[in-house]
């Protein structure tokens, strides 16, 4: 099945050793070893998570999921690596992963591979382990200005100079807004982006840390 390989639960791969700053970087577009899918890696509130940004053949659903409300959900923007966290003096993130081919989560890592490449290795109750190795095909994501704005950055008010009053005349109406840039295409995909920033999706924007 071709969700099988979504969650990167078989035999891992090599090492491709470059420069340290940027092995160390898990987050951006990758795709998986059969060529099926790309997961967009980046860091949501402290973690880093992954979603399904691209299918080779469209129109996916979850249906292996033992939930019956989730069995018609796409599977394009579905999360598959969740909630991830760094371990302590090593360049590698441990959470869950979500195994599409039975739709249960396993624990699992992911560990960047030199720039290239990153490893996802999965265990079922701390034995059986597997993996496979991603390829990037998407460059490093910075951090969601969603996400960063909820960390203390500073806030714009978005409030306009109020003009001085005057009297008998009618205030110029406001210049519209420009247009909002379309969303490149992403490697593999015809037509805009249709996933954005993971950090906004609703599964990972409402996840309770």
């Amino acid at each position: 099945m071709r969700l099988a390989l979504y969650t990167g639960i078989i035999l891992a791969g090599g090492f491709t050793c470059l420069t340290p700053a940027l092995a160390a970087d898990p987050t951006g577009d990758w795709r998986v070893a059969d060529g099926v899918a790309n997961i967009r890696v980046a860091q949501c509130n402290g973690s880093m998570w992954g979603a399904v940004s691209w299918e080779k053949q469209p129109g996916g659903r979850d249906e292996n999921n033992p939930d019956a409300s989730k069995k018609n959900r796409p599977t394009l923007g579905m999360a598959t690596l969740i909630d991830m966290k760094k371990k302590p003096g090593v360049d590698q993130w441990e959470g869950q992963v979500y195994n599409a081919k039975d739709g249960q989560l396993y624990s699992a890592t992911i560990t960047p591979a030199g720039s290239d490449q990153l490893e996802i290795k999965g265990c079922v109750m701390g034995f059986l382990c597997g993996g496979e190795t991603w390829t990037r095909v998407g460059p490093p994501i910075p951090l969601s200005p969603a996400n960063a704005m909820a960390k203390g950055a500073p806030k714009s008010t978005g409030a306009a100079p109020k003009a001085p009053a005057t009297t008998g005349a009618t205030a110029p109406a406001p210049a519209p807004a420009p247009a909002a840039p379309k969303a490149a295409a992403k490697p593999g995909q015809k037509g805009a982006d249709q996933v954005g920033d993971i950090c906004l999706l609703p599964e990972i924007a409402g996840f309770a840390h």
